[in-house]
């Protein structure tokens, strides 16, 4: 499958990187974002970013924005990319949306980083054709994405995902439907230690960012990444490995619950961890 044609549904941070990087393969796509000019926002975001990949040689900004197209409503495509608000109603809702506007062999594809693809294929009438296809952030250089089969997911559909991925420019990991699925379990846990470690007084942001920088051979400590996440985010996340997994671990260290109750979401809201 080509996918000649895709649907990205939401403009944030994550979808509008993940519009830049099909765009740029040579593909249209139609963003689309429900909340007042956060389309144009996107656009805005993908020229910055472009301009700076061209510095270095990447392609013409204004060749790869004329294949995004700014869409005032869901459209037809072969492909449905969504990465809207982290919420599982929301994307539920979506879903079956998108299942009954979009051609039957269309496939229907996530960005969630936490939430059960088994769920969302089940809100519409194609569960095998219902996939996991989440980016990291920033989408356009994080070379990883992994590929998420609900129960229901088609070989085919995985091994359509799989290859698109691969055009992409990006290095696909498939896993299968668990509660935070890879990343986000192995990586959650990390940022809920480090929120842990500071509350309780046991070094300075800085000082469990550095350790973990020069330490751990990582490019970005634990508490600056949870910031460029979003609290929020990360707390969300944290609810479903909690919920889904039942162990009292994955519970959000109350530090990360009191940022967010006091607006405090990082990167996105000018303080997290850090003041930005």
């Amino acid at each position: 499958m080509r996918f000649e044609h895709v649907l990205v549904v939401g403009a944030g941070q994550m979808g509008s990187g993940i519009a830049q990087v099909v765009a740029a393969s040579g593909r249209r796509v139609s963003l689309y974002d429900a909340a007042p000019g956060a389309v144009e926002r996107g656009l805005a975001s993908i020229r910055k970013s472009l301009e700076k990949l061209a510095e270095k040689g990447g392609a013409d900004p204004d060749a790869v924005l004329a294949r995004i197209s700014p869409a005032d409503e869901l459209v037809p495509a072969d492909l449905l990319i969504e990465a809207v608000v982290e919420d599982a109603a929301v994307k539920e809702e979506l879903f079956r949306r998108c299942d009954e506007l979009l051609p039957p062999e269309s496939i229907l594809a996530t960005n969630t980083s936490s939430i059960p693809i088994t769920t969302l294929a089940v809100a519409t009438n194609r569960p095998e054709r219902v996939i996991g296809m989440h980016f990291f952030n920033p989408v356009p250089v994080l070379k990883l994405v992994e590929v998420i089969r609900a129960v229901q997911t088609s070989d085919e559909t995985a091994a359509a995902i799989v290859g698109l991925a691969e055009e992409l420019g990006k290095v696909p990991a498939v896993a299968n439907d668990f509660p935070g699925f890879v990343s986000n379990r192995i990586l959650m846990p990390f940022i809920n230690e480090a929120a842990y470690a500071l509350l309780e007084g046991v070094a300075e942001a800085e000082a469990i960012d550095t350790i973990a920088k020069l330490g751990f051979a990582h490019p970005m400590g634990p508490l600056a990444l949870a910031d460029l996440i979003g609290l929020d985010t990360c707390v969300a996340i944290m609810d479903v490995l909690h919920e889904g997994l039942g162990d009292p671990k994955y519970a959000p260290c109350p530090l990360l619950r009191q940022h967010v109750a006091a607006g405090q979401l990082g990167r996105k809201s000018g303080r997290g961890f850090y003041r930005y």
